[in-house]
């Protein structure tokens, strides 16, 4: 195959996450309009939301293993399928927990079947030039609140919340279908090559159960779960946050957009840096730089005290998490890239759930939201430290080709 095609997956990787992420996250565009139509409970309908979270971490291992198996194209292609058709569903919906379920459990689930195998997929065709690969694909994921968030705010608008719903699963229809079927299993597998003895990575005997009880793996859990607790209620209460300090809701608003923004030049910016000085060592900087960024929030309270903090954060949180994949790529077998890669994606889904709502019981008890910045930033140094204990298999140390 031509070896140029690893760049149309990168693409169709990037297309596929913006679309599947931009989906589930044109929840809170359809939140108050929902409301008011069907006089659901905000608290209820926000429940779906935190139920897709916890979907999308529960079967992100599911989809790994099933990609690792049959390749990546017929898990993204049911996924997407899935992704639709839940969609469309729950535009229908006539109930709360009819909504929850198919919202929450089926949208959420079925995101997962794209974000992992594509993962697991890129890193398998990029031997030079990985971070900076993976990079781009979850680039792509970070265009959705670009993207889809505006296409459905302008449905919604126009149209209300179930037409608005039943088109965005009509455009995920149209975009994904066509691009799942332009995913390939990556080269080294096709041919029958023991991949991780020519890449030098973990011994190539290694079974599943040994990887997942090694050190390494253990630690890059660990470390993944106190990455994302460090960024999640941050990212979830700055916005408020901003609003208890007397900045008016829509100009508050306008700092998840920069923070968002400044996201897509950390995922590049990192990956560039990743490939150049390798991205533990790139990683291990970003988790440090990343503690005293969300730290910095507490001492701001003017706008734009709030956009030169959130540039930084976005760029740095942003940059730093497609590194995961490439550090596990460097040091597991190939051939099981969409376990590990799904395992530490449940470890990390479980991480963001924790921040709104300590974040939350932080503002109810002591009516601030100083604590969440000061737990934010100490989770963000375990998550360093804990990335700093992490060492290569002795077989990588000993004869490994660099990645």
């Amino acid at each position: 195959m031509n070896p140029r095609y690893r760049w149309v997956i990168v693409a169709a990787g990037g297309l596929l996450g913006c679309v599947a992420m931009g989906a589930m996250f044109s929840l809170p565009v359809f939140l108050r309009p929902m409301a008011e139509d069907t006089g659901w409970s905000v608290t209820g309908i926000s429940t779906a939301m935190t139920l897709a979270f916890l979907a999308m971490g529960t079967a992100s291992l599911a989809w790994g293993s099933l990609s690792d198996r049959f390749g990546p194209r017929p898990v993204v292609l049911a996924g997407s399928v899935v992704l639709v058709a839940s969609l469309a569903l729950a535009s229908r919906a006539t109930s709360l927990g009819g909504f929850q379920l198919l919202f929450g459990l089926l949208v959420g689930g079925a995101t997962a079947a794209i974000f992992v195998p594509m993962m697991a997929c890129v890193t398998g065709w990029f031997d030079t030039q990985r971070s900076l690969a993976v990079s781009l694909v979850s680039a792509g994921m970070g265009m959705a609140p670009m993207t889809m968030a505006p296409l459905a705010a302008w449905l919604v608008t126009a149209y209300g919340w179930r037409s608005a719903m039943l088109a965005v699963a009509g455009v995920a229809a149209v975009l994904m279908l066509p691009a799942a079927l332009l995913v390939r299993r990556p080269p080294a597998l096709d041919d029958g090559a023991p991949a991780g003895i020519a890449a030098g990575e973990a011994p190539s005997g290694m079974s599943v159960a040994q990887a997942v009880r090694s050190r390494q793996f253990l630690l890059l859990m660990l470390a993944n779960f106190c990455c994302c607790a460090t960024h999640s209620g941050p990212i979830f209460h700055t916005v408020s946050y901003a609003v208890t300090c007397g900045i008016p809701m829509i100009a508050a608003v306008t700092v998840y957009s920069v923070e968002g923004l400044a996201g897509m030049f950390g995922r590049i910016g990192f990956g560039l840096a990743g490939d150049r000085f390798g991205a533990q060592r790139v990683l291990v900087v970003g988790l440090l730089a990343q503690a005293f960024a969300v730290l910095a929030y507490v001492s701001v309270s003017r706008l734009y005290g709030f956009y030169a903090v959130a540039m930084v954060v976005g760029f740095i949180y942003a940059g730093t998490m497609p590194l995961y994949a490439v550090i596990i790529r460097e040091n597991f077998p190939l051939r099981m890239m969409g376990t590990i890669i799904g395992a530490t994606a449940l470890a990390g889904s479980l991480g963001m759930s924790t921040g709104p709502v300590l974040g939350g019981l932080a503002y109810d008890r002591l009516n601030s939201y100083t604590p969440m910045y000061v737990g934010s930033w100490g989770m963000g140094l375990a998550a360093m430290l804990v990335l700093m204990a992490f060492r290569p298999f002795p077989a990588r140390r000993a004869g490994a080709v660099p990645a």
